[in-house]
């Protein structure tokens, strides 16, 4: 049985994993927000295509990424029970999944252009989208080679390089962006496409620092990646695959979802679909948080795992739900008070205030949730179990919200404010059922 002294001694180790995370997604989010306020000038269409480009991008690149989540299970087990070549093995694996993966997923973002357009998208929106859209899959490689990378730091407790790898492609970002969206430096006025090129830009140099800090420890640790092969092992990438692809599948229904919703509102009118963006945006930029913590959680519970430690497991996966609960009913409040100063950051248009304003208030309501479901996720990854939480956010998503949304926004005329309404209803679902499989889970292991 678990104890407030347990939660206690566990909260400074899960704080010293989970902040440097926290941060780094923060950082990650930061670049989306940051290309949004910059195309804010360049009128509602503009910030519309954008979000438009980064939903369409995002379920299917990060599905992507998705696949390698199971190097979470694996290195930290590996890492909890001593066994540092293991993780280097895993590592290795990694890196070829990720490669091979990377062209069959440009393939499917440029397959996005023609549907978008056969579902009747507001034209101005699509005439940027595109180019946008291109000029992101540059990246698309450097992405899933961060991704492993990130994903053996962090396993074997090595965060700092993550937070500063973030944080510093930001200023590469804006730069970029003021650069290449604008014309400044010589460079041409691309618009929002602009901001695609300085995305992929930015996601290069993140593989690259990362590599750097991998080479750097093998360094001061033997060398032992240097000391295994490096050539495909096919038992090891089955078992990435089995664990990584319920993790991707529950990822690109989330993602999917997400996006769908958006090509749902660019049907809807330019302040509609502008003000459903920067709504997204605001709340992935708070989901940043708790995906961070979900990510230590992974970690500290798998560590416990391959120590053979359920109990230490079971502190670790409720101390990260606890940290998760506690900002995500902080970021609600802020959001329920404060809607329409927050979309006047992004812009001043008066109609996409006003609505963007009321889409925020709809997301007070499950950013509790919303924690709660991804940090449970993170904690079931460390136990092994990437299932369930895919099998949640198919039934939340596609069984709930997504026909609620559809119903709400279209037959009875509720529009963006309807499409809000059905991911509320979801997010409440899926958050309180993950919640509580996860109590059963390590119920059955202490018990």
């Amino acid at each position: 049985m678990l104890h407030a002294a347990d939660l206690r001694r566990e909260f400074r180790p899960m704080m010293r994993l989970a902040a440097p995370l926290a941060l780094a997604e923060l950082g990650w989010m930061a670049m989306g927000v940051v290309d949004t306020i910059m195309a804010g000038p360049l009128g509602a269409a503009a910030v519309g295509a954008g979000s438009l480009g980064a939903m369409m991008f995002f379920p299917i690149a990060i599905c992507g990424t998705g696949l390698l989540l199971g190097m979470d299970t694996l290195v930290a087990q590996s890492f909890g029970r001593g066994d540092l070549r293991d993780c280097r093995r895993t590592l290795v694996n990694g890196v070829w999944l990720g490669a091979a993966l990377s062209p069959l997923l440009v393939l499917v973002l440029w397959a996005t252009i023609p549907l978008l357009r056969a579902v009747g998208t507001n034209p101005r929106a699509l005439a940027i989208f595109e180019p946008y859209l291109k000029a992101l899959t540059i990246g698309v490689l450097p992405l899933l080679l961060y991704t492993a990378f990130r994903r053996y730091l962090q396993a074997v407790n090595l965060v700092k390089p993550i937070t500063f790898a973030l944080v510093s492609a930001n200023l590469i970002n804006i730069a970029g962006d003021w650069a290449l969206m604008y014309g400044h430096c010589g460079a041409p006025a691309l618009g929002v496409p602009g901001s695609g090129f300085s995305t992929s830009i930015s996601r290069t140099y993140m593989a690259a620092v990362l590599l750097g800090a991998i080479l750097w420890h093998e360094r001061k640790s033997g060398n032992l990646l240097f000391a295994i092969s490096w050539w495909p092992d096919s038992t090891r990438l089955r078992r990435l695959v089995t664990l990584g692809l319920p993790a991707a599948g529950q990822i690109l229904f989330e993602g999917a979802v997400f996006g769908i919703v958006t090509a749902m509102a660019a049907r809807l009118d330019e302040a509609s679909l502008a003000a459903h963006g920067i709504a997204v945006n605001v709340i992935s930029t708070t989901f940043m948080v708790p995906l961070g913590i979900s990510s230590a959680a992974a970690v500290r519970v798998g560590q416990a795992c391959g120590r053979k430690d359920p109990h230490a497991a079971a502190t670790a996966g409720w101390t990260a739900l606890l940290l998760s609960a506690t900002f995500m009913s902080a970021a609600g409040l802020v959001l329920w008070l404060l809607p329409q100063m927050i979309v006047r950051i992004y812009i001043r248009d008066a109609a996409v205030v006003t609505m963007g304003g009321l889409l925020l208030r709809i997301a007070a309501v499950f950013e509790l949730f919303d924690g709660l479901q991804v940090t449970a996720t993170g904690a079931l990854r460390g136990l092994g179990d990437t299932r369930t939480p895919m099998l949640a956010h198919l039934i939340g998503y596609w069984l709930i919200g997504l026909p609620t949304a559809y119903v709400l926004c279209f037959p009875l005329g509720w529009g963006a404010p309807g499409i809000w309404v059905g991911l509320s209803a979801a997010l409440i679902l899926i958050g309180a059922s993950l919640a509580l499989v996860w109590r059963r889970a390590i119920s059955r292991m202490l018990f």
